[in-house]
């Protein structure tokens, strides 16, 4: 049986179908589906990292999740008993489909048809959320917090915040320094956390690890538990720096309760941020100083254009660094950057 990444780390003792006009599902819940039509998503991810492509009849295990992509899908658990439903991400999630990017309009979804409901040997649906781990509460005191932690934001999906942090981390690398990352939300998919590996982190973690199919409707609480969770993870290979991305832009729901959060930025030192173009980068820079949490640096997308990059230059004595010189970047240049909690 095809098994979508989201599952790794799970186990069932049976596939019950007689549930499935009756029950109402929650993100995490596994589930087994069959592909009815192929749109968008091909293939999943599958638990062994590697592409499982799908035909029409196929069967796979899938974890219901919500989904928040500007550029792909908005998409939810469906909040009723439903078997007609859609692959929302690659990594095997899935939901019903609210809005999607008008690139999508003539492909659209791939289609699928729930067929049981993975569940344990007291017949409760498994759920992939925390599944045989122990779940942390958060802590902005612990000392898992004294570890150097750069956070990488962005204006948009697709800005470059993850590439931005790729480079970063091998900048820090070559310097014969440690790094860690984290991505902290968005879908599940492990091209990101592979990506930044590949660039010198010693290890490369996402929420994922944790069992969230996505982080998009998760509470303000439950995040910065994951948070604390996920830095004791990376907290254990002794990192000089923590590199840490938050999917989307600054003004997605998530990634703004966090950035508001007092606690939560108390255990940041430094920011880098991401940009499209240079009024988004001019933006941010503006919107994340009045957040007290001002980047050392500019990067992203728009550092592609000369042009754009002399255009945020002209206006601001913040740094602005494309990939060329992100990679070139001295890390000591920002320690004596450390934010102070507001």
């Amino acid at each position: 049986m095809k098994k979508g990444i989201c599952t790794r780390g799970t186990e069932y003792h049976s596939l019950d179908n007689s549930i499935i006009s009756g029950y109402t599902p929650k993100a995490g819940d596994l589930a087994l589906f069959e592909v009815i039509e192929l749109g968008k998503h091909t293939s999943i991810q599958g638990v062994s990292g590697n592409n499982s492509y799908l035909f029409p009849g196929d069967e796979f295990l899938a974890v219901f999740g919500n989904r928040y992509a500007t550029e792909q899908f908005e998409g939810y658990v469906p909040s009723k008993p439903t078997i007609d439903l859609e692959i929302l991400g690659k990594g095997g999630v899935v939901g019903v489909m609210k809005s999607m990017h008008y690139k999508f309009e003539d492909i659209g979804t791939t289609k699928i048809r729930l067929k049981a409901f993975a569940v344990d040997e007291e017949k409760k649906v498994v759920n992939s959320i925390y599944f045989n781990k122990e779940r942390k509460n958060f802590n902005p005191n612990s000392e898992v917090f004294n570890n150097k932690i750069i956070l990488s934001l962005g204006g948009s999906m697709d800005s470059g915040k993850t590439t931005t942090a790729a480079f970063l981390a091998r900048a820090i690398s070559k310097r014969n320094k440690k790094v860690a990352f984290i991505k902290l939300t968005g879908t599940y998919y492990t091209k990101d956390s592979h990506f930044v590996r590949d660039c010198g982190a010693a290890t490369a973690i996402d929420f994922g690890l944790a069992g969230y199919p996505s982080t998009f409707l998760t509470s303000e609480k439950d995040l910065l538990n994951l948070y604390q969770y996920l830095i004791e993870e990376v907290a254990t290979q002794n990192p000089d720096y923590i590199v840490m991305e938050i999917a989307d832009g600054i003004l997605q729901q998530e990634t703004e309760m966090l950035i508001k959060n007092k606690a939560f930025k108390s255990t940041i030192d430094s920011v880098i941020f991401s940009a499209v173009d240079s009024l988004s980068a001019l933006y941010g820079l503006e919107k994340l100083g009045q957040l007290g949490l001002p980047p050392f640096a500019l990067s992203g997308l728009f550092t592609a254009s000369p042009l754009l990059q002399k255009e945020v230059e002209a206006r601001t004595r913040t740094t602005v660094l494309n990939l060329e010189q992100l990679e070139k970047f001295d890390i000591n240049s920002i320690d004596n950057q450390l934010l102070q909690a507001i």
